[in-house]
Parts: C-alpha cells; sequence; structure tokens
C-alpha cells in the first residue's frame, strides 16, 4: 500500500506536467491540470502527516515531527493507565464477566467436540500438552512430584484413618471377604509347604517315635487336623476362631484410633517406608508410566475422546448444559477468580506494559505501532490524493465560471 499511495503522488505529477504542456491548445485539459495539481497538493500534506507521526520527513528534524518516538514514555503510562482504568479494575471485570456463560461454553464444547472448529482446537490443546510434557525434564519433574507427595504422606496421619475405615467395614459385615481370604491363604499356605512341616514334626519328636516310623502318623494327625480346622473356619461363619479374629479387629480398629503407643509404631513404620530407596525407585516408575500414558492420550485425542474418559467429559458437558445450580457455581467461581486476579495482579500487569514499551526503543515502538495500524495509514494518502484533486477540480471550475 505504501508503493501504491506513493506511486500515484508519481502518476499525478506526471499527469501535471503532460496537462500543463496542453493545456494551451486543449482548455478543457485544465481540468485535469487543476485535478493533478491540487492531487500531488493533497497527497504530499497527508504523506507529510503520516510520516510526522513516526518519524522526521525526509529526515529533517522539524519541530512537531516524530511524534511517537518522542513522546513515548508518555505513551507507555498512558496505555497502562487506560488498561488499568478500563480493563483491570475488579469493578469491570466482574460487570464483563457476568455477561459471560464460561460453564455454558465448557459444557457445549465438551458434550460435542467434534463440532466445527473444535477439532482444530483440540489438536491445538493435543499439541501444547505433548510439547509441555516433552520438554518437562523426567528427572526433575519426578523428583518434585514424588517430594510433594512424600511431604503430604508424612504430614497425614494414616491410623486414625486407617483405624476408621476398619471399624466402618466390620460395622457393615464389609471385613467377612478378609477373613475368608486369610483362611483360604493359610490353607493353601499349609499344603504348599507340607513337606517341610513334616520334616518339622519329624525332627520335633522324640527318637522312639522316629524308630518306631509313629513320627509320621503323628505328622498325619497334626496336618488333618490343621485342614480340618481351616476347612470348618472357611464353611462356619459362626466359628470360634473366625469370632476371635473379627474381635482382633476390632480391638485393632479402637487401637488405631485411640491408642498412642499403637498409632506411634503405624506413624513410624509409615516414614521407614517413605525413606526407603526402593519405594522411591517404585514410584519413579509410576510416575514414569503416567507421564507415557499422557503422552499417548495427548498425541491421540481421537482415540482418547472416544473412550471411557471422553464419554465421561461429554456427561459432564451434558450436566454443565442441563443443571442451572451447577452452572452457576462454575460460573460464579471464575468469575471471583477473574475478579481476584485483577485485584492482586492488576497493578502488576500495568506495570509490564508500561516499564516494556518504555524499554522499546523508538524505531521499535514505531516500526510496531506502523504495522499495527497497517494499510489504512496509506489509505489516508490515498484519500488525500484523490481528494485533493476533486477540491482542485471544483476550485477550477468556480474560478471558470466566474
Amino acid at each position: 500500500m505504501r508503493i501504491v499511495a506513493t506511486g500515484l503522488l508519481v502518476v499525478m505529477a506526471v499527469v501535471y506536467g503532460v496537462s500543463r504542456s496542453q493545456e494551451a491548445a486543449y482548455p478543457w485539459v485544465g481540468f485535469v491540470r487543476a485535478f493533478a495539481e491540487a492531487a500531488m497538493v493533497g497527497g504530499l500534506a497527508d504523506w507529510f502527516a503520516v510520516t510526522a507521526l513516526f518519524r522526521h520527513p525526509l529526515g529533517l528534524p522539524i519541530p512537531h515531527t516524530a511524534i511517537i518516538p518522542r513522546n513515548k514514555d508518555r505513551i507507555a503510562t498512558t496505555l497502562a493507565q487506560f488498561l488499568r482504568d478500563n480493563f483491570l479494575i475488579p469493578r469491570v471485570v466482574a460487570r464483563r464477566m457476568g455477561r459471560i456463560d464460561v460453564a455454558g461454553a465448557a459444557g457445549r464444547w465438551l458434550a460435542n467436540p467434534s463440532g466445527i472448529g473444535q477439532g482444530r482446537l483440540r489438536r491445538g490443546a493435543s499439541r501444547l500438552a505433548v510439547d509441555m510434557l516433552e520438554s518437562l525434564d523426567q528427572e526433575r519433574l519426578g523428583g518434585m512430584v514424588r517430594a510433594g507427595l512424600s511431604s503430604q504422606l508424612r504430614q497425614l496421619q494414616v491410623a486414625p484413618l486407617i483405624g476408621k475405615g476398619l471399624h466402618a467395614a466390620i460395622a457393615e459385615n464389609r471385613h467377612v471377604p478378609l477373613i475368608d481370604a486369610v483362611v483360604r491363604w493359610a490353607g493353601r499356605t499349609v499344603e504348599a509347604n507340607e513337606p517341610i512341616l513334616r520334616d518339622m514334626i519329624s525332627s520335633k519328636a522324640g527318637s522312639v517315635l522316629r524308630w518306631t516310623g509313629l513320627d509320621e502318623n503323628l505328622g498325619n494327625a497334626i496336618l488333618d487336623g490343621i485342614y480340618k480346622l481351616m476347612l470348618e473356619m472357611a464353611n462356619d461363619p459362626e466359628h470360634p476362631l473366625r469370632a476371635k479374629a473379627e474381635e482382633g479387629l476390632a480391638t485393632l480398629a479402637i487401637d488405631l484410633q485411640h491408642d498412642t503407643p499403637v498409632r506411634a509404631k503405624l506413624e513410624a513404620f509409615k516414614n521407614d517406608m517413605l525413606a526407603n530407596p526402593a519405594l522411591g525407585d517404585w514410584w519413579q516408575g509410576v510416575w514414569e508410566n503416567i507421564r507415557t500414558s499422557l503422552l499417548k492420550a495427548a498425541q491421540d485425542p481421537e482415540k482418547l475422546m472416544a473412550g471411557k474418559l471422553g464419554e465421561a467429559l461429554r456427561q459432564l458437558g451434558t450436566s454443565l448444559q442441563d443443571d442451572p445450580r451447577l452452572a452457576r457455581t462454575i460460573n460464579r467461581f471464575v468469575r471471583r477468580a477473574a475478579v481476584g486476579a485483577a485485584s492482586d495482579y492488576g497493578d502488576g500487569i500495568v506495570r509490564l506494559v508500561s516499564d516494556t514499551i518504555r524499554g522499546w526503543d523508538a524505531d521499535t515502538l514505531t516500526t510496531r505501532l506502523e504495522n499495527t495500524v497497517g494499510r489504512d495509514l496509506q489509505y489516508i494518502r490515498v484519500n488525500g490524493t484523490l481528494v485533493g484533486g476533486l477540491v482542485g477540480v471544483v476550485i477550477h471550475t468556480v474560478g471558470t465560471v466566474l
């Protein structure tokens, strides 16, 4: 557009020269000459005005030119204050956010993520997530997460939680499968280690029993008794040993909540586990698996949205659209968060804008503002050339008539 505007000015100069040389032979050419002459004046005047905003015309230090570079600091202050007064005041942010239905927009996107324009948005978000995950230091991030988790677990009193959970399980008979599993495990363990148990019984038996071969009968009797006991405990919910086990669990639930030595032992065991390097290595492997899964999910958003997570997100989107109370709650939370951010960080944002503009050199500021305004600056020159020409024709016509 700068070339077009300058080219139009050159064309007017050529037309002026030609028409002036032919005006004596052809009087009507006077109107063409008047148009071209006034167009040159208008084009040059607007070129001077546009150029004077950003720099000195022809490099000459003419007063009141290069207006923007000379007032760079004042522009920075004024622009920052404009942002502060019109955008970053909590009252203004609250009023603007009150007209935005964040929950509804999120609900529509979640319920129909494949709508027009949504695929590109999802792919862009996917690429952003992949870039972020790949750019983060695996060891450092894993260590940070591990340290944060360990710190939270050290502060957490696990004994009362386990005690309350065990008490609730006993009250609702949810401990019965646990006892059944223990009984079955004990039976399988005895069966798997039967040769060892027989050798133990034989070694503990007297030499007379071994000499007479009665040690084998003793081993059979003991093992048969154990098998019978396990079978009775498995089949009889009212078995006395099961009752003893339930009584022990109930006592443990109470002790975990109220017995200080028992709670201290469990906390010490927890801290020893957290301090064990093997647990750290295990967690590092878990974190790497999580990170790998996140990368795979982010790299294939279509597959992710087609799975269970996608179905859950679509249900959430439907709820956000159909549940007014939930939508109001989310919109209120977003509004308060935005207002809080404006209140806490508004002055910082203003200083950032002001200091950034002040830090630019004059050429950078001039170039960025000129490029931001863009083609319209050159349209001013084009319009000045054409309007000046029309005014010249009008003046020439009036002079000819009078």
